[in-house]
């Protein structure tokens, strides 16, 4: 793709507040001097801001004030006016109920404060699970010229030799204490490894997937993704990004010359490669929605289907991002793809160029990182997407975290009602419960939760855990972390508590899931499917007030991105009018 750049000098959206003599444009300026700005730095140059979601709470983003001096430094240089402003910050380790539920209320504060402010372009801080596709968003509903920093992944764990991956070994630790193979003293002497330096997972988890959709998608710059947090690249990396903004202004370049639909099928492919989570799939379609691409479940089916997943790290490998970034990181996955003729190599990026151009001289330093397509850890490592008459707008199940024994398989519901239900039941004996049954959670998902909570890897019953069993298959309407693994349904729409199939699963109805047919059937009749429905009532009362009640009433299903319905969709980034 060529890109047509603007002319340069041309008027800016900042000169709306600072670019004239009248009251209102001294009112502006005067304020912003107060903290000691010098006068020609309102002399028409770029204003920039920096939307950082830096937060003690969301310790994936703790370390984030430092990389915004660095931004800061690059844009000064670059003839730029940097301005810092913050926004909600959804942590995924601490927020309850759960981050996911408050993605849309971070992306309608990042739309709003690029909209409202005197800023001409912007640079987005993210960092852990929901920072990064809320602040892509939100800038994207806004589309003034916009580019991803992420904050970068921890330095590898290791516990008694081995590596030990945020998230991922938490649920294997979890797991061996309950199997009776891990002491719970061990496990907690394994808590000091787990998160041992500033940054996000250190596995493909979905931070670092998010990362490298950023990066897929072409709104970040190439190697963006991988650099650890506490690497000096990493501070290299948002300087520059710092510089790019001013000319990405300059030029006009918005996130809507990039987020093309050769854009998002790029970044389907590239999460397939790197057995990237399944969150991307809701965060894509998210996206996808904000600029007006009709991305669909069947696209992500489509385009993944056959990538080969080549990038040997944990939950699906063995390694970690540490690893992944000496070995060349993501730009040489895109370039192995390219190479093989799966990717748009000329769909553009923010630097100006295209994919190709971006990645064609990188080298892969570590094949057993990053493996040759031959060599591959699954020679079909997209996502797949379920359908039947338990899931008729969509589930979804990562094959490259999943036991291929599983992948075909029939066996007896077990349900719980609720995650409540789930923990009650779980630890009993008395549980009719095998490794043949299927786990059925309802009531998880956007609405029912609320927020669509990382349940969906619900934990083995301890019984199964000590016959040696690891894996069972499980089935909900939530997610699950890009840290987790197993043969794990998710996302399954309608969700339940929108009164979609799953709701009227009961105890012994046989479930059958076939992988490589994409099926996902309850064994009943139409006729009896009907009748449950037709006797089902909605057990999840709409909540009375606040963020709350707006989310539960406006949310949409996971299969369209569990967006809000009144947010789909550009709005543009029109000045209003002054006050004052």
């Amino acid at each position: 793709m060529t890109f047509k750049k603007a002319q340069w000098p041309r008027k800016l959206r900042s000169t709306e507040w600072f670019g004239g003599t009248s009251r209102d444009h001294i009112y502006h300026r005067s304020w912003m001097k107060n903290q000691g700005l010098p006068a020609d730095l309102f002399d028409g140059r770029p204003v920039i801001g920096i939307c950082n979601t830096w937060s003690e709470m969301t310790p994936c983003n703790a370390h984030l004030r430092d990389l915004a001096d660095r931004v800061r430094h690059g844009i000064y240089e670059a003839g730029g006016l940097p301005l810092e402003f913050p926004v909600f910050s959804p942590g995924e380790s601490a927020l309850r109920p759960t981050a996911m539920m408050f993605r849309n209320l971070c992306a309608m504060d990042v739309e709003e404060a690029i909209r409202g402010n005197p800023m001409d372009g912007v640079v987005l801080l993210a960092g852990c699970d929901k920072t990064t596709p809320a602040l892509l968003m939100g800038a994207a509903s806004v589309d003034l010229p916009a580019i991803v920093v992420s904050g970068g992944p921890m330095l590898n764990g290791m516990f008694r030799g081995e590596r030990v991956g945020s998230g991922t070994h938490l649920w294997k630790f979890s797991e061996a204490v309950k199997a009776g193979e891990m002491t719970q003293e061990d496990f907690l002497d394994a808590e000091a490894s787990m998160s041992r330096s500033p940054g996000s997972c250190n596995t493909m988890g979905t931070a670092s997937t998010m990362a490298s959709m950023s990066e897929a998608l072409g709104m970040a710059l190439s190697g963006n993704a991988a650099i650890p947090a506490v690497d000096s690249r990493r501070r290299v990396m948002a300087h520059l990004t710092g510089r790019r903004i001013v000319d990405m202004v300059k030029d006009d370049l918005k996130p809507s010359d990039i987020l093309t639909r050769s854009a998002f099928e790029n970044a389907i492919r590239t999460n397939g490669a790197i057995g990237g989570s399944t969150n991307a799939v809701v965060h894509l379609l998210a996206i996808a929605g904000r600029v007006g691409i009709d991305l669909s479940l069947d696209d992500w089916d489509r385009c993944g289907r056959d990538i080969p997943t080549i990038v040997n790290l944990l939950p699906s490998g063995k390694y970690l991002m540490e690893e992944f970034f000496y070995a060349g990181g993501l730009p040489v996955v895109i370039k192995q793809l390219c190479e093989a003729g799966v990717m748009d190599t000329e769909a553009l990026t923010v630097s100006g160029n295209s994919v190709w151009d971006e990645v064609r001289a990188v080298r892969n330093w570590n094949e057993d990182v990053i493996l040759p397509v031959d060599k591959a850890l699954t020679r079909q490592g997209g996502i797949a997407v379920l359908r039947g008459n338990l899931a008729p707008s969509g589930a979804v199940l990562k094959p490259s975290a999943a036991t291929p024994e599983l992948l075909v398989h029939r066996g007896r519901a077990v349900v719980f009602e609720d995650i409540d239900d789930y923990k009650r039941k779980i630890n009993d004996d008395d549980l009719d419960i095998d490794e043949t049954c299927v786990m059925v959670l309802k009531n998880c998902g956007p609405k029912g939760y609320p927020g669509m909570a990382e349940v969906g890897n619900m934990g083995l019953p301890p019984k199964v855990l000590k016959k040696g069993i690891t894996d069972m298959v499980r089935i909900s309407d939530a997610r699950m972390s890009g840290t987790a693994y197993g043969t794990v349904v998710l996302h399954t729409t309608p969700e339940a508590a929108a009164g979609g199939p799953l709701a009227v699963v009961q105890d012994g109805d046989i479930i059958e899931l076939n992988v490589p047919e994409r099926r996902l059937q309850l064994e009943i009749s139409d006729t009896e499917l009907a009748a449950r429905l037709q006797a089902w009532g909605p057990t999840t009362p709409t909540p009375a007030s606040g963020y709350e009640h707006l989310f539960h009433t406006h949310v949409q299903g996971a299969d369209t991105g569990a967006d809000f319905d009144f947010l789909v969709g550009c709005r543009g980034a029109a000045v209003g009018k002054d006050s004052h």
